[in-house]
């Protein structure tokens, strides 16, 4: 028999006594950063369904239909300036008071059935933050070798991409001081400040699907040699703002 749960919601009701076991649900909030993924938000939204107390689309400036898509569907809209730390920070300051954890999801990737339940077992079970594993729906068998070295690399490095879904309590989120403001490696930088401030993530085995377009239109090898020499070079020091140059060949 599943766990009982609470809704969520991010105005939280008056809680009563159950006779039943219950999993208390915290109130999720979802932020999506966006720019130009009209082909890929509708399936981000339709994945939250009704199970987050809230859903913020942080706009950098399309120009297609995602905002018209995400609003819709009833997300909050705003406008950020562009750059996925910029807009998933604004995105956060925007959410309505009351939630307990912030989810921050990819618009071109979806999260799998039950991943409010996932969150929620993780969050009962100590966790301040923590992500999915991640899947690269493909033909090319060689990307599904990719996407288990990534959830490897993640459990054994407690450093996690914002492809998986990555997620944080309240009081974490505040502590750590959001995502820092750089062009590049955001989500690697954010792992690092929240491993020394709360430990390990919940390496959450359910799985996000998340789109394979940068693996198959840069070449599977070639698109790992890059990865790996960007984060060398910010590890040993490169600034965001080069990094970025060198990743999207133009200036931030």
């Amino acid at each position: 028999m599943p766990d009982a749960v609470h809704p969520a919601s991010c105005a939280r009701a008056d809680e009563r006594p159950s006779p039943a076991p219950v999993l208390r649900k915290p109130a999720i909030a979802v932020v999506i950063p966006a720019l130009d993924e009209a082909a890929n938000i509708g399936a981000a939204l339709a994945s939250i369904a009704d199970r987050a107390c809230a859903v913020v689309l942080a706009d950098g400036g399309s120009v297609d239909a995602t905002v018209s898509i995400a609003a819709a569907t009833g997300a909050l809209i705003i406008t950020a300036p562009r750059g996925r730390a910029s807009q998933m920070n604004a995105g956060a300051a925007a959410l309505p008071d009351g939630w307990d954890v912030v989810l921050f999801l990819h618009a071109d990737t979806a999260l799998p059935p039950d991943w409010d339940l996932a969150v929620a077992r993780a969050v009962a079970g100590g966790a301040s933050w923590g992500r999915f594993d991640v899947r690269l729906p493909s033909r090319r068998r060689l990307i599904a070798l990719v996407a288990f070295l990534i959830n490897a690399r993640s459990r054994l490095t407690g450093i996690c991409t914002g492809d998986q879904a990555i997620f944080v309590s309240a009081a974490a989120w505040q502590q750590v001081g959001g995502f820092p403001p750089i062009a590049l490696m955001e989500d690697i930088e954010l792992s690092a400040r929240l491993r020394r401030l709360a430990g390990s993530p919940a390496s959450l085995r359910q799985k996000v699907a998340s789109s394979a377009r940068r693996w198959e239109r840069a070449g599977v090898l070639r698109t790992i040699v890059a990865m790996w020499l960007l984060r060398l070079r910010y590890f040993v020091g490169e600034s965001p703002d080069s990094l970025h140059r060198r990743y999207y060949g133009r200036p931030r």
